[in-house]
């Protein structure tokens, strides 16, 4: 099966053999393309985002990961404008990873969409399914996050460090804990006032 049908067939989110050539070589072109952009830390900005043009799906103006990024195949996903990530950022993309607008993400923070069989014979034979991960606009994850499959975060989220986010979590909270759960809403109230212009 060539690589676009295996691709269409894990977006379907049914089982698949993760030991195929295919996806073992789309793999390495994937840790050939991170090296290549960490690498190029200090190069200018549109160098570096054409880099990750050939690596992701989707790259908006001003996308920045921090040394260092990796990814399983990176065609599947989609970074909006102002995106920005500290270091160490792991994106496991068997399924859709999509993330919105002046998105951060903290050091560590990893995102999985992929999962093993949990019977170890099909395990062992390369047994995967993956879901898909949404993170809207303007959302803040904190540092050491884990995302799980099939999650959605809804705009203008915060993650807390640490968390690890099983289920979706609503736009305009803080969440956090293992699993994370919603402390409160964010509101008018938590506005300073701040601007660029106040230093």
């Amino acid at each position: 099966m060539s690589l676009e049908a295996q691709r269409a067939h894990i977006l379907t989110g049914q089982m698949y053999n993760d030991l195929t050539g295919e996806l073992v070589a789309a793999r390495q072109r994937a840790v050939l393309l991170t090296n290549a952009y960490n690498d190029s830390f200090g190069a200018p900005q549109a160098q570096r985002e054409a880099l990750l043009r050939d690596l992701l799906d989707h790259v908006g103006p001003g996308a920045h990961f921090e040394p260092t990024f990796r990814c399983e195949f990176g065609y599947n996903i989609s970074v909006g404008a102002g995106f920005y990530a500290n270091f160490d950022a792991v994106m496991l993309d068997g399924a859709r990873i999509t993330i919105g607008d002046n998105v951060l993400l903290g050091p560590r923070v990893s995102i999985y969409t992929s999962n093993h069989a949990i019977d170890p014979d099909e395990r062992v034979a390369g047994a995967c399914y993956a879901r898909p991960v949404t993170i809207g606009d303007s959302v803040w994850i904190g540092g050491g996050v884990t995302i799980n499959p099939g999650v959605t975060i809804g705009d203008g989220a915060i993650v807390g460090s640490g968390a690890v986010v099983t289920r979706d979590v609503p736009a305009r909270v803080i969440a956090a804990g293992n699993p994370a759960r919603v402390l409160r809403e964010i509101t008018e109230r938590d506005a300073t006032g701040w601007r660029p212009d106040a230093l």
